[in-house]
């Protein structure tokens, strides 16, 4: 199998991030919304941060506003880093931590978040204090499935701007080591008895790994898990992605509440495997995911709000949950700046 690098897209401009900045403070961004207010007491927490660092690094020609977004929550994150790769997580309005540092899936997006802005930002103060976050964060290693896939990405992503990394090319090794290959049973190859959330991530990590290590048998396994996924989670042409409560197999369908975060990690997996293979197949997932969010879904219902720029809380069996907090405010943004990505470069 021949490894296709895409070329690199420009992200759609037109991408609002009005709401976003309604959530975010001087200090971070608030992990939930009443509404469209932020709700202060819940506090913020690291998970959300590295999503929106992710969002706004995405962003072509940043503005001030933008770039004050960025510093924000890369302060936000490094200020998390703790020796030896840990975290924390969780941090109420005031600014003080309320956990244990640790290698959960928060440093495992934490490693993603800092990779990808030590390889998207200009070269300047940014870009090397982002790099100098993904260097520390790098030394951990964590037992969880997904925090390693995502972290593996964040080394992907450092690696493309800095390919002789060494801390990043030994966290993609041991990544390899941990990844699922193919499961013992065609109809549920799943590694896991249950799809629970975020689930794309896996074979993405697989895909990106593969490809980076010219591993054909993983970078294969990874888009065969990927595309299974997809079909599972398709019911005629439309997306009925995985509700809150999991899904395993013989559940019924459709299940509420649906998630944005598990769209937008498909449309992420989506974006990474057709950047790797030139698979236009993957471009027709990308339009799916964004469908979903404009309406194409079990109940027929936007999953967004234009009007504010961000994303509801999930899809119900009576519509929407009409909170906008941060997960799935950016989970919109992200699948948006993704089909925006691949629109301009069909068209250029």
């Amino acid at each position: 199998m021949s490894v296709v690098v895409a070329r690199a897209a420009v992200p759609d401009r037109s991408v609002r991030l009005d709401h976003l900045r309604r959530l975010t403070t001087p200090t971070g961004l608030y992990e939930h919304a009443l509404g469209t207010a932020p709700r202060v007491e819940h506090g913020m927490c690291v998970d959300d941060v590295a999503r929106a660092l992710v969002v706004v690094t995405r962003v072509p020609w940043p503005d001030a506003g933008v770039m004050t977004l960025i510093r924000t929550y890369l302060r936000f994150v490094r200020t998390a880093q703790r020796r030896h790769g840990a975290l924390h997580n969780r941090r109420d309005a005031a600014g003080a931590w309320l956990d244990t540092p640790t290698t959960d899936d928060h440093w495992g997006r934490a490693v993603w978040a800092l990779g990808t802005a030590a390889a998207r930002l200009p070269a300047g103060p940014l870009a090397s204090d982002a790099h100098r976050g993904v260097s520390e964060a790098m030394a951990g290693r964590s037992p969880h499935l997904r925090a390693t896939a995502y972290a593996a990405l964040g080394a992907v992503e450092l690696l493309r701007a800095d390919p002789g990394h060494a801390g990043a090319s030994r966290l993609v090794r041991d990544a390899r080591d941990v990844l699922p290959r193919t499961g013992d049973d065609a109809l549920w190859p799943w590694p896991e008895p249950r799809l629970t959330y975020a689930n794309a991530v896996v074979p993405e990590a697989m895909v990106a790994v593969g490809a980076v290590l010219a591993d054909e048998g993983l970078l294969a396994a990874g888009l065969r898990l990927l595309g299974w996924l997809v079909a599972e989670q398709t019911v005629d042409g439309r997306l009925s992605v995985v509700p809150a409560g999991g899904r395993g197999p013989g559940d019924a369908r459709p299940g509420f509440d649906q998630q944005p975060i598990e769209v937008a990690a498909i449309a992420e997996g989506a974006a990474t495997a057709l950047r790797f293979t030139g698979d236009p197949r993957w471009a027709a997932v990308l339009e799916r995911c964004a469908a979903w969010f404009e309406g194409e879904n079990d109940t027929g219902a936007p999953v967004r709000d234009l009007t504010t720029g961000g994303g509801f809380d999930g899809l119900e069996r009576e519509g929407v949950n009409q909170n906008q907090g941060a997960e799935s405010t950016l989970a919109w943004l992200a699948c948006a700046q993704l089909v925006g990505a691949h629109r301009a470069a069909t068209r250029s």
